[in-house]
Order: C-alpha cells, then structure tokens, then sequence
C-alpha cells in the first residue's frame, strides 16, 4: 500500500497525504524564503517598484527560480494564505447539562498548522448546544479559543466530569498525565521512561479508555527502554550497565529491535498499561505475550464482584515487523486480559494460575478484527475486520462488520460465536450500497435503543453517514443520496449527529442532524447548518469558490473483455472541478489528480490545496480508476497484477472523456500524484507523452525493482505486480523473475519516452517509497535532456505533512505548472 496522505480517506486523497490545513500569518516574503530548503541565499528582498528596477543580471535568485518564477511565488503564496487560515476540527465531544435536558454543551479540538515552528497549533473552542421545541438547534459559541501547548491528546471520562490530558516527551524526560475537573486541575502525574515511553497518538495503535467508575485509565505506550551494554576506557565492558550520569562510561547500541516502518521509526513496542488516577500508580498490563503488538483498548463491562477486564487489538509478526501506516492486511485478532489489581500487595490474598493471568484470543475464527466498541448495555462487542485484506495481500480493501455476546459472568471463551453483521460486498446493484470502508469508529458511537451503529463510510467518490442496526444488519444511508456532497462524523448529541459536510468548491460546514418521524417507522433525518467560527474564510477564498462547479462523472470501462468479473466492469468515476462561465472559447487548463494506495479514493471533499489551484484557473479531474475504495470489492481486486496498464488506461480514458465533452483542451494537461498517484504520473508521461505539458510528483513509485529490497512494505510489490498469488510468493530475497516483472511494471520502464517536464517533491526520511527511488528516476530523465526539477524535505516521510513541507510543496506545484500551462 504504498500511500502517503492524498488517502484513504482524506480530504483529498492522494493516499494518505495528511488533511491540508496550511496557515501562516499575513504573508511576509522575507520569512517565507526562510522556509525554503535552498542552498543559494536571496541576498536582497524588495519591494515591487524597486523589483522592477533591478535587473536579473544584478540580482541573486533561489535555487531554481528565474525574475518570473519569484514573482509567481510572491503572487501564489499570498492566494495560498488565504486558503490557510481555514482551521480543521480533529474531534468533537457533547457533554449532557445535568439541569437542562434541552441543553448540551459542545467542545471541539481545532487545530492550524503553525508554519514558523513547523509544527501544528491545537486550541479548543466550546459551545452551548440549545434544542428548541420546533426541532431546532441553536450554538452559542465562547468567544475565543483557548491554546493547548504541548498537548499530545485529551480524552474526556465518559459522564464528562474530568478529562485527561497527555502530554508527551520531545526527548527522553517523563509523559505527564494531567486529570481535570471542569475549573481545576486535580491530579497531575509524571510517569518515568524506566516506566514507558511516550503515549501512543496515532489514531491506530493509539488507545485509551477510562473504566466505568472513572477511577482508573487504561493506555497504550512505547514499552520501557531496553537496558543497553556499557562500556569504559579501563576495562571495556562494564558489568551492571552504567547511569546517564555515569563518567568515563558510554552507552553501547545494544540488539537492534524491528519496528513497524513508516511513521513508527524510532518508535519502541506498543504495550499496555493502566494508570489509578488517584495514586498515580501505573501497571503494565500482565499475560500479554512478547510478540504481540497491542493497541486500541477498551474496558469491557463491569460486574460486581468480578474482576474487570481489557479488550484490545494485537498484532503479532514472525520473523519481521512490515509497515503498519496505511496497511489494514496485517493479521490482527481481539484479546480480552484481566485488569491489574491496584489494591496494596499487603491486601491481595488472590493468587491466579498462569492459565488465569493470560490474555485470549477472541477472535481465531477470523484473520482480522480491530476497532472494537462494547454496546451501551455490554451486552455485546462489535468491531470491524479487513480479513478481504489479509486474504488477498491488498493493503486495505472491503470491510466487514461483526458482532460477538459478550457473557455477564465474565467466563471467556475462544469458541465463542462471531456474528456477521455487514459481510462483504463483492458487486453492488446500481445505486444500492457498495460495501463498508470506515476510516474510523467513534469511541460512543451509539443512539439510545442501544443497538444502532452510527458510522462514516467512502460511498463510491464521497463519503455517507451510515445507521447500522448490529442486530439485523438493517443499513441506512442517513445523509442525503441526492448530494454528492462528502460527509464525516464529528460526535453524537443523544440521537442527533454533528457531522461536517464539504465539497470540493464548498468550504467544510458544521451540520446537525435530527431524526423525523414517518409513518410505518419509516424515519429520516433532517440536516441544519450550524453557524460556526471554525471553518471562517476571507471574502476572496468564498468568491474563487463561489465561481467553480463540481460533478462526479460515471465512465464507462474502455475494451471491457469477457474475463473481467461483474463488478471490475461497471463505470468507474471521477470528480470534475471548473469553472462556472467560460472566459472564451478555450477550456482552462486541466490537472489530472491522482490518488495513491492504490486502494484509496479521491473524495468529494473540501481540499486545501486543490482549492489553491483550482484558484489559479485550473480544472481538476480527480480519477478514481478501478482498485480504489467505495465501488465493492470485486471492482477493487481486479488491479493487483495489472498496476502500470488497468489504472493508466482508465486515467487515460477519463481524460478522452472530458476532452470528447469539450471540457479540455488536449493541449493543455498537466498530472498530478503523489505515492502509487506518483506511480501513475510517471506512467502516464511515459506512456503517453504527447498527452501531458508538465507533471508533478511526491514520493513516487518509479521502480519497484529498486524499492523491494529497502520498503517497509516489499509484500505490496509482490501483489501488486502479481495479484493475489503475489502474497504467497512473497520473500526478503526476490528472484530474477520476480525482479524483472518488478522492472516491467515500473514507470522506468517507459523513460526513455518521456518528454514532460517534471517535478519531484521527495521526503528524505521516507521508508515506505524510499528516496532512492524518485532520485534514481529524476537522474535519469536529467541525463536525457529532460527538465527536472527535485526538493527534497529532509526532515519529512512519505506523507510529506509538516507544515513548511506541504506549503513548500504546493506553492512549488502552482508555479511549476503555470511555468508550463499558461
């Protein structure tokens, strides 16, 4: 799953490029240049009358730049500000008044890149929630926001009484844990790394869950660091270890340790542990086995009397750790342990056999099993499954929802029943729903009859509100089906829903949602937009959107053969952005926006910076060729073994599409991708290369040849050149075969065509698409006589997402593709 943040399931979807929330104070050239990663200084910085009376001979200009490339970017920089100040909402949580049953209050975490630290700024802003006897909802909003410095991640207890804020260690100090009441800070907790490390917040592995009784806190976080050799100028090997204070000694390195690859590089085992916020006593949770890697923890019911058990996620590995980010084929079950005791050792007379202490497996019927969610009155646990992904190597794919009973005596059993709730959709009827593809489950996500399932999932190229009945398996779509609006789940309110809704031309707006009443019980929900001052705009952002119009486009499969399976042969979509009116008879220039995965999707949801250019009077055409998420999962796994021809001929056929509409000129194409996105860009110029006039591409994929031997995840160069039969030819020590298919499939393969000019935006600490390989690609077009142009981010992943990085990154785009399509 070679993926960076344009997503599964972002706003925009490249895979996975991060949410494009880019902010900067008003625009000051001078600290703009600061943050780009030249090596030829700006020795002067003027204003535009003296700019235009200093020639280029006289003046020094940034690596790469000529006098109109710099005054492209002080003109781009100042329209992407305008979209940056836009902020994003992570989470939302709604607190029920104790006097006020028509009353709630709403607290919602924001955050907004701060570009001069390079770092993201969090605050938090609250409302009063008001439902009014029509029906109606009123937000009364504080009036400022107030910042959480340092915060890692806070998690309210479940009747909203206190909250927990982390805050995490930049270097080897302890993670403070601070307990809030509603006006002051009751306890506060530094926790050692002889202890553990650094609390897990990643939004995977990432787990913590408060117990009924609100007295303890479960976790997850890096396992203690390992005791490493010590050594002297006297006698060598010290015996003992040393302290960091220790002189005349210094620390060896110890066995080095696997890790679970992009994003998690320096990062120790994830393990569990639960905190008494009262004491303060942490424990690290007994009978988990050393080779499971644990996440997401919940607290299972309690009964009285009985001891009080965890259930996690485990993820085991045999002779190696592949990358974790983005990839939902790796095997997983649930496990249910039992609580440690925190009452004194003077007072624990409970003696446990080693069979009593270890933690079970719930879930071996099936392969894979994760995000699980006990209903409100525990009497059952519901959770997802990616086993589609497991069993055929495809790094995400269709999801599956199960059900198991939970039993009131606490007696755990490995046999017990899974359920199957929502199966796999293999070929949706027209219209009908195309199978489950959820990014995230709510820790609450509940309405009040206990037994209805409130989810987000990719419906074709958006993303619906889902109701699930977990007992009958009833789906609903309960946000408009006449809308090609995407919509995402912020929290519940009791039996009403405050969700985001966005479109590729309309900034996000905050929405509540209420159940109507219909005869037969046939209910539906009514929608209201909430005024809010999250998702504020200038005037200049809301009249450029304003001006554009947006349409998913249905198109049909180009030389469909006999072979193909029902749902491989079903039209595949893309989502067109232009402009209203037409300034001429010309068509504005296009850009072809490709998403990588390749198992992710292009939503129709607002994107920062594809708003930015189709600003700059670019039509976008977002192309979700077959293999991506939403469409079922037959359309999906006809792409393994084709990669490089199924997915470049329908980019291509979507792009004769719109010029068969008059809706392009095939003159003027620019390709744009980043991941297996950037696989298909430096497919298509190659393959194509009289079709494109300027490419762009971050971290691509340009020979899989070369990226097998040094990726965190070699497994998806097998399936995706292979197809399924790929998993199980699957080695470290690939053989000539295998590396000339890898060869044969790679966009290098066609480079001696190319002819397009090209930018390369490379993350020097990317392990899931090495650096190596878009170098090795840009060199070689640079020896050919290509123009080329390469930055790299030296301190940035795959995703290329800290801030400077990604502003950086796109500002480079707008001018580079101006340079040649205007």
């Amino acid at each position: 799953m070679v993926t960076s943040n344009l997503s599964r399931y972002t706003r925009v979807s490249w895979s996975h490029f991060p949410r494009y929330s880019l902010t900067l104070p008003s625009y000051n050239y001078s600290s703009f240049t600061s943050t780009l990663n030249t090596t030829t200084p700006i020795s002067v910085f003027l204003n535009a009358k003296r700019l235009s009376s200093v020639s280029a001979m006289d003046k020094e200009f940034p690596l790469g730049l000529d006098e109109v490339s710099e005054k492209e970017y002080a003109t781009q920089s100042n329209l992407l500000n305008e979209f940056t100040s836009i902020s994003n909402i992570d989470k939302a949580w709604v607190f029920k008044s104790d006097t006020d049953l028509t009353a709630s209050q709403g607290m919602f975490c924001v955050s907004q890149p701060n570009l001069l630290a390079n770092k993201r700024r969090k605050f938090v802003l609250s409302s009063n929630i008001s439902k009014q006897s029509n029906d109606s909802v009123t937000f009364e909003w504080s009036p400022f926001p107030f910042e959480m410095s340092g915060v890692s991640v806070m998690v309210p207890s479940p009747s909203g009484s206190k909250l927990l804020i982390v805050r995490n260690p930049e270097n080897e100090g302890p993670s403070r844990f601070e307990i809030w009441s509603s006006s002051y800070l009751l306890r506060e907790f530094h926790i050692p790394q002889s202890k553990h490390g650094s609390v897990y917040t990643d939004g995977w592995f990432e787990g913590i869950s408060w117990n009924s009784d609100e007295t303890h806190i479960a976790y997850v976080a890096e396992e203690p660091s390992p005791v490493k050799p010590a050594f002297n100028d006297v006698g060598g090997y010290k015996k003992g270890g040393s302290s960091d204070k220790d002189c005349g000694t210094w620390k060896g390195q110890g066995d080095w340790k696997e890790e679970w690859g992009e994003t998690y590089a320096g990062k120790r085992q994830p393990a569990l542990f639960v905190i008494n916020i009262t004491s303060g006593e942490v424990q690290a949770v007994k009978g988990i086995d050393k080779s499971l890697s644990v996440g997401q923890v919940v607290w299972a019911p309690s009964t009285e009397g009985s001891s009080q058990y965890l259930v996690f996620v485990g993820w085991s590995f045999e002779t190696r750790k592949l990358g974790m980010k983005y990839c939902y084929n790796r095997p997983c079950a649930l496990y249910a342990v039992k609580a440690p005791h925190h009452e004194s050792k003077a007072n624990e007379t409970e003696v446990h056999s080693t069979e009593d202490v270890l933690a079970l497996n719930l879930t071996q019927t099936i392969n894979s099993a994760f995000f699980p969610r006990f209903s409100p009155d525990g009497k059952f646990l519901v959770f997802l499954s990616a086993r589609t992904s497991v069993d055929s190597g495809a790094h995400s794919a269709t999801n599956s929802l199960h059900r198991m009973d939970w039993p009131r005596d606490t007696k755990l059993y490995q046999s017990a029943k899974v359920h199957h709730v929502i199966p796999v959709v293999l070929c949706a009827e027209d219209g009908g729903f195309p199978g489950l593809y959820c990014p995230s489950v709510l820790s609450d996500p509940w309405l009040s009859d206990g037994y209805t399932l409130i989810i987000a999932s990719v419906w074709h190229s958006s993303q619906a509100l889902l109701s699930v009945n977990v007992l009958s398996g009833e789906i609903l779509r309960i946000t408009p089906a006449d809308s090609n609006f995407s919509w995402s789940l912020l929290t519940l309110d009791g039996n009403n829903i405050l969700a985001v809704s966005s479109s590729p031309v309309d900034v996000p707006q905050i929405k509540y949602g209420i159940i109507v009443k219909k005869a037969a019980d046939n209910n539906e929900w009514s929608w209201s937009d909430v005024s809010n001052p999250i998702f504020k705009c200038s005037d200049k952002v809301r009249s450029l959107m304003s001006s554009l119009m947006f349409s998913v486009m249905k198109i049909s499969v180009k030389d469909a053969s006999e072979s193909l399976t029902k749902g491989a042969s079903k039209p595949f979509e893309a989502i067109f952005v232009s402009s209203k009116t037409k300034k001429s008879d010309a068509c504005d220039p296009l850009i072809v926006v490709l998403h990588g995965g390749p198992h992710s999707v292009s939503l129709s949801s607002f994107s920062k910076p594809l708003a930015f250019l189709s600003s700059l009077g670019y039509s976008l055409l977002m192309v979700n060729y077959r293999g991506s998420l939403g469409f079922g999962e037959e359309a999906l796994q006809s792409l393994p073994g084709k990669v490089g021809s199924q997915d470049v001929n329908d980019v291509l056929n979507a792009i004769d599409h719109v010029i068969n509409l008059g809706l392009a000129s095939p003159s003027k194409i620019a390709v744009l991708g980043g991941s297996h996105g950037g696989f298909l860009t430096t497919h298509l110029i190659g393959q194509a290369p009289e079709k494109f006039v300027a490419a762009a591409a971050r971290n691509p994929v340009c020979n899989i040849a070369l990226m097998v031997g040094i990726t965190d995840i070699p497994d998806w160069c097998f399936v995706e050149a292979y197809g399924t039969t790929g998993r199980d030819r699957f080695t470290e020590a690939p053989s000539t075969e295998d590396l000339t298919l890898f060869y044969s499939k790679s966009p290098i393969s066609h480079l001696s065509k190319v002819k397009t000019p090209t930018l390369f935006l490379l993350g020097a600490q990317d392990l899931r698409v090495p650096i190596s390989t878009g170098l090795q690609y840009a060199r070689a077009l640079k020896e050919k006589g290509v123009e080329v142009k390469v930055i790299v981010f030296p301190n940035d992943v795959h995703s290329i997402e800290r801030p400077q990085s990604d502003f950086e990154s796109f500002l480079n785009i707008g001018v580079w593709f101006n340079k040649y399509c205007k």
